[in-house]
């Protein structure tokens, strides 16, 4: 199931895990614009709770994306717009003035990022979650009982789609997929740092020769290879 995240949130804060305990599991997917990345976080998150219903075990997955935002906007009282805009620009010197004279408090664009990171962390150690995108895989590669998975197809491919989905031409929707893969790339930069490889990912698939179902398949061997579940 896709999560709440807010009753979540709540639902942890009582349930803290005890002193000692291993964080995690947790699997972070980032994705090409184009991928299905969606699909596969929803996809897999059911084939996991269907196995521990058949075992009868404890511990549902949960999966999260934009939610991060909802909730990093409440915790600053700002407006989820003006979070998701901290992600799409970078503003510079804007980031010492006030973003707005209408705002009553403005929060700097290091702050919002800072929140984010320490939702994403937060449920990450707390496990049993899929982290679709947000920078998962640079805030959580150094726990140890977690997986990266990376989504990736050619351009054309994915600019096809992009272009059905949006009733835009090809070479637009080819522009708006480089900017958008640009722009998750510096997300990622913004919590791993520039020039560094320790956040490479795990395993990467091909989208254009892969389905969901495919792909759901083989992360799941891989978490049981890795003792995740």
């Amino acid at each position: 199931m896709k999560i709440d995240l807010v009753q979540y949130m709540k639902n942890r804060y009582l349930e803290r895990n005890t002193p000692g305990q291993d964080p995690g599991p947790v699997v972070t997917i980032a994705r090409e614009m184009g991928c299905p990345g969606k699909k596969v976080a929803q996809c897999l998150t059911d084939c996991l709770n269907q196995r521990f219903e058949k075992s009868n075990k404890k511990g549902e997955w949960k999966w999260v994306g934009k939610e991060i935002f909802i909730e990093a906007a409440k915790e600053l009282n700002l407006d989820t717009h003006e979070v998701r805009e901290v992600f799409k620009k970078n503003r510079g010197v804007i980031d010492q003035i006030l973003s707005s004279q209408s705002q009553k408090f403005y929060k700097s664009d290091k702050q919002v990022r800072k929140t984010i990171g320490q939702v994403i962390r937060s449920m990450a150690s707390d496990g049993h979650v899929i982290i679709l995108g947000r920078g998962g895989v640079a805030l959580t590669r150094d726990i140890s009982r977690s997986l990266h998975v990376y989504l990736e197809a050619p351009l054309d491919w994915r600019a096809a789609l992009v272009s059905e989905k949006h009733s835009i031409t090809l070479e637009e929707a080819k522009k708006y997929t480089q900017a958008v893969d640009k722009r998750r790339a510096q997300y990622r930069e913004y919590y791993q740092g520039k020039n560094t490889d320790y956040t490479w990912f795990d395993v990467r698939f091909n989208c254009m020769t892969l389905s969901v179902e495919e792909i759901v398949d083989v992360i799941i061997k891989m978490m049981e290879v890795r003792k995740l579940i």
